[in-house]
């Protein structure tokens, strides 16, 4: 049971890395709070289901879809929540965030309603469990989900490292005032950010919306709250941390739920109980520096 529920959590950690990535990416440039990121998950999530009933595409299109459409709706909040925002109090924009979420959030929900869609059956490839061993077995979506993480992963580490855009973005996250004056085009680069962040999440909702085939309009309430907790406790704008942060959540709630599963009402307060130990005994997170002001 032990090497079962280190899988689940692996597997659901995954997708908790995908979601905070954007959200770690985004306060390290901008230092803000972006609440609205669950929306954008959301939106990825509908987007696939989408494309799979509308034109019967398979799942690896509708995974593009889903961070196509994703990627469009980070960088429609940011131009339109944040950017008229963005000298003003960082609670201005905070509010602003989470307005737009509840917009948005209610749109879909005009358009799809309230009640829960699966995906149609002929339309997804079936689940099929591979039995590892005796006591531990893995579907092929749980695959899909951890490989796909490692090559997003991969491929936004390359990118940051060796792209002109990318080092642009680590320069900006070091030094706004500083990037700008040197001739970076800070606009442009707080753009890029809010659409892979935004991508990502989109590949988180729809990888997620397979896994649990439920996609609905308030699905990105709880696991941007999630994300939250996983970036404070990684460090805020810490990478690194946020993919161990991620994934130690993810295993901390698997565990719980099999271990403790009769006598905890639910395992989502586990993040936010990590949450509240973090601001306690390390607020600036696992990977986070100290700042001392002077």
């Amino acid at each position: 049971m032990f090497f079962q529920q280190l899988f689940n959590g692996i597997t659901m950690g995954s997708v908790y890395v995908l979601i905070a990535i954007g959200l770690t990416m985004i306060y390290g440039i901008l230092e803000l709070l972006h609440f609205a990121h669950g929306v954008v998950y959301m939106a990825g999530a509908f987007a696939a289901i989408s494309c799979i009933t509308l034109f019967h595409t398979n799942i690896f299109v509708a995974v593009v879809a889903a961070m196509i459409v994703s990627a469009f709706f980070g960088w429609f909040i940011e131009i339109f929540a944040y950017k008229p925002v963005r000298n003003a109090p960082k609670i201005t924009a905070l509010i602003s965030g989470i307005g737009m979420a509840i917009v948005l959030e209610n749109i879909y929900r005009i358009i799809y309603g309230s009640q829960t869609i699966a995906f149609p059956e002929q339309s997804i490839t079936p689940v099929k469990t591979y039995n590892l061993s005796k006591n531990i077995s893995i579907t092929n979506y749980q695959i899909y989900i951890i490989v796909m993480t490692i090559i997003l992963i991969i491929i936004l580490h390359l990118y940051l490292k060796y792209t002109k855009n990318g080092m642009a973005m680590r320069a900006v996250s070091m030094d706004f005032d500083a990037s700008s004056l040197m001739g970076i085009n800070v606009n442009k680069i707080i753009s890029i950010t809010f659409i892979i962040g935004s991508a990502m999440a989109g590949v988180a909702g729809t990888l997620v919306a397979l896994y649990f085939n439920a996609v609905y309009p308030a699905m990105g309430s709880m696991p941007g709250m999630k994300a939250f907790a996983i970036v404070v406790l990684g460090g805020l704008g810490s990478i690194p941390g946020t993919i161990v942060g991620g994934l130690f959540l993810g295993i901390v709630e698997s565990f719980a739920d099999g271990y403790l599963g009769n006598f905890i009402v639910g395992k989502d307060a586990f993040a936010f109980v990590i949450l509240i130990l973090v601001l306690l005994i390390r607020p600036s997170g696992l990977f986070g520096k100290k700042i001392e002001k002077v």
